[in-house]
């Protein structure tokens, strides 16, 4: 609050902008950057510092990181991760990649003229180049941004997101109509009476927990299609390096769920100040034989992490999986943002309209896959 209270009460101060194009002056902006992360009121978990550096030793392209900085004074007031993206047509693109499902840009509450210097410092940096973000919440402070821009921009549907209020479990339960609450209140019971011991492990035990997560997420996809991603070397080594430093930031929480002494399930929710999401799980399938209902387990789990903290939002992220719908969550639809220089307009129109294209085929094969389902019994 002190360092909010300091850059609003210094509008005088000029501001001034520099480009990093260094993994490691990027690693070294971890505390001012975790600093304007707070004062950011709409920054979610994957703007965290830990968790875009770690990406960026996993999946950077040396040469190709370009992070804009804004700083007031000696104080850092807006922040955009990107990254030149590989590729003929030159594009700019946010770090964190295909594994995040959120992407902005920071801005400091406390400072207003932020978000025109920033978007100042983009049209700087995409003199040649398209800015493309992909899956930006609606909210996010890049819409900020996009009200100083000067030249040409389109915005586009992306990903669905399925959100609930961060209220406790009962109240969530008496927004649902009789029935379905009845069914949910039962699998709870079960869960319940299969003596599932759930904890929160500590920073020291987050390396061997995310490790035990990997393996039961690849074994309950055994022959089920897996993410890919999921199994490869260079994510386990950015979860757990990234998710070590935010769950002793309080960005992050991982949840050890035992039977008899043996786990078999782990939670990892991430955090920030308004939102929390469950990111990534793995269960034994064997639960399946025990009645256990596993999405019950773990969105009872993000309920009460939820609104005992008081945070607004419990996201359960990208994707309309039917099971989430039983607990009638708020459809939420993330955009994709294109913005380039005027001389850029055509072929920002042109990535739009391919971009836009795309969406409609994937969208019509996601109905076509909906009404199969629905064909066999299994709409949920």
């Amino acid at each position: 609050m002190r360092a909010a209270a300091a850059v609003a009460d210094a509008p005088s101060v000029p501001l001034s902008v520099t480009v990093v194009r260094d993994g490691e002056a990027f690693g070294a902006l971890a505390e001012e950057w975790a600093a304007l992360h707070a004062r950011c009121a709409t920054a979610t978990p994957f703007q965290s510092h830990a968790w875009l550096s770690s990406w960026w030793l996993s999946y950077g392209v040396p040469g190709a990181l370009r992070v804009v900085l804004v700083r007031r004074g000696g104080t850092l007031v807006a922040a955009a991760p990107l990254m030149r993206a590989p590729g003929v047509l030159p594009v700019l693109t946010p770090l964190g990649g295909a594994i995040s499902d959120f992407t902005d840009v920071l801005l400091d509450d406390g400072c207003p003229e932020a978000a025109a210097a920033l978007a100042g410092a983009l049209a700087d940096a995409a003199r040649t180049s398209l800015i493309e973000l992909r899956e930006v919440r609606p909210g996010a402070s890049v819409e900020r941004v996009c009200a100083h821009w000067r030249g040409p921009r389109r915005w586009l549907a992306d990903s669905r997101c399925m959100e609930l209020p961060g209220l406790p479990m009962d109240e969530l339960l008496a927004r649902l109509p009789s029935s379905t609450a009845q069914r949910l209140r039962a699998k709870l019971r079960k869960v319940d009476a299969a003596g599932l011991e759930g904890r929160a492990v500590a920073v020291s035990e987050v390396e061997a927990a995310l490790g035990r997560l990997l393996e039961l997420h690849r074994t309950q996809w055994e022959g089920r299609g897996v993410n890919v991603e999921h199994t490869r070397a260079r994510f386990a080594e950015h979860l757990t390096r990234a998710v070590r430093s935010m769950v002793a930031a309080g960005e992050a929480r991982v949840t050890e769920f035992r039977l008899d002494g043996e786990v078999v399930a782990v939670d990892l929710s991430l955090l920030s100040p308004r939102l929390s999401g469950g990111y990534l799980y793995g269960a034994d399938p064997g639960l399946r034989a025990r009645k256990v209902d596993v999405s019950a387990l773990l969105l009872r789990n993000g309920v009460r992490e939820t609104s005992a903290s008081g945070r607004a939002t419990l996201s359960m992220l990208r994707g309309t999986e039917p099971y989430k719908n039983h607990w009638r969550p708020e459809t939420v639809v993330n955009r994709r943002l294109l913005l380039s220089r005027r001389r850029l307009g055509p072929v920002l129109l042109l990535r739009a309209a391919g971009a836009g294209a795309r969406r409609w085929a994937a969208d019509r094969l996601r109905d076509r896959a909906w009404v199969r389902r629905l064909r066999r019994g299994g709409g949920g």
